[in-house]
């Protein structure tokens, strides 16, 4: 068996300085909103002859206009989606590409389009993941009956919150990413993933109580950690190089929603026998000091 709650304090070190780091790029750097947040317009171009795309990136950055998606299709076809414009804009943008690349493009299609994500819906998401949490605490109580398995239990999926979305933070200022309909799908699943694992090392801990009621729940814990903690780590290896190979080959639309994967397998692996447990270990000596 080893003891794992010994250095229960490194761990709480470890994420306090990881979730500092998260919090003062949040404040200081923020994030990069896609058009899914902020709404944009929608173009695409048929060219009369192969233009290739840094030069179309080069036309529209010199315009000041900000591309969220760009799709490519043999070259003469594009797919964009950047910040709102106007049709003034858009025509001095073709005019540009006339007559200093010698390109003429012909417009398919541009429209403007609402953010997907407006007020509303944003409110909406937060109101259910708090119902859900909610939901996971009585259900994590009522399962262990006890309300400090469900509190540590929700605390852990808190800190992996902090720990995806201060990840991601600093991605959006150094890498490009940016906060999408991906990203949102992507915290929720690492919140899910999070709860199952400490469940997993939860239930060996209440397996060990019902035949053991005199040993220390330290030493429980321990023993549950050391039972666990190889299955943990197998199960949570296959999801990361699944999604390593995604981060590292995939393209541009799925690669960051990927890395938010990967940052939250980690984490929530992490969690489950360093934040959690350590947590119901605390609890519980502060029930027996209050005895």
């Amino acid at each position: 068996m080893i003891n794992f709650l010994k250095y229960k304090w490194l761990y709480f070190l470890i994420s306090a300085i990881v979730i500092g780091v998260g919090l003062y790029s949040i404040v200081v750097y923020g994030f990069s909103f896609s058009i899914d947040f902020v709404g944009g317009a929608v173009i695409e171009y048929q060219f009369n002859k192969k233009i290739d795309e840094k030069t179309v990136r080069t036309v529209f950055k010199e315009k000041n206009i900000k591309i969220f998606l760009l799709q490519n299709h043999n070259n003469t076809q594009y797919l964009l989606k950047t910040i709102p414009i106007d049709e003034k804009k858009e025509l001095e943008i073709r005019n540009e590409f006339e007559s200093k690349h010698k390109k003429k493009p012909i417009v398919l299609r541009f429209e403007m389009v609402g953010p997907t994500l407006g007020k509303e819906t944003t409110i909406k998401t937060v109101t259910a993941s708090l119902i859900a949490i909610l939901g996971i605490l009585i259900y994590i109580t009522f399962a262990f009956k006890n309300f400090k398995y469900g509190f540590a239990a929700i605390l852990a999926m808190i800190h992996d919150f902090f720990v995806v979305i201060g990840s991601y933070s600093l991605m959006s200022k150094f890498l490009g990413a940016e906060v999408d309909t991906l990203f949102v799908t992507a915290v929720l699943t690492t919140m899910s993933f999070s709860v199952h694992d400490t469940i997993v090392v939860f239930d060996k801990i209440r397996e060990y109580r019902k035949t053991d009621t005199t040993t220390l729940f330290s030493v429980l814990a321990n023993k549950a950690l050391t039972e666990t903690m190889v299955r943990s780590l197998n199960n949570s290896l296959t999801i990361a190089l699944m999604l390593l190979a995604l981060v590292l080959l995939g393209g541009e639309i799925i690669r960051f929603f990927a890395a938010a994967l990967l940052v939250g397998t980690i984490t929530g692996t992490y969690s489950s026998p360093f934040i959690a447990t350590p947590l119901v270990e605390f609890f519980e000596k502060g029930r027996r000091r209050s005895k």
